[in-house]
């Protein structure tokens, strides 16, 4: 398997795991607890968004 694909993979997988706690941490605590979502939303988004990108452009070879 090509590394670029195992990579983006897991940046995508870390994505997910953030967006979702930071879904947990709004759904438990609300707004209370603002610094910690939106830097666990922002890492994640970048996280999910860097991981696609890189599995597109890893598995473009045919």
């Amino acid at each position: 398997m090509n590394t670029k694909v195992i990579f983006g993979s897991l940046l995508t997988g870390l994505g997910i795991i953030g967006l979702l706690y930071a879904g947990f941490v709004f759904t438990q605590h609300g707004m209370n607890e603002g610094r910690i979502l939106f830097t666990t939303l922002i890492i994640g988004l970048m996280f999910f968004s860097a991981g696609i990108g890189i599995v597109k452009s890893g598995s473009e070879k045919v």
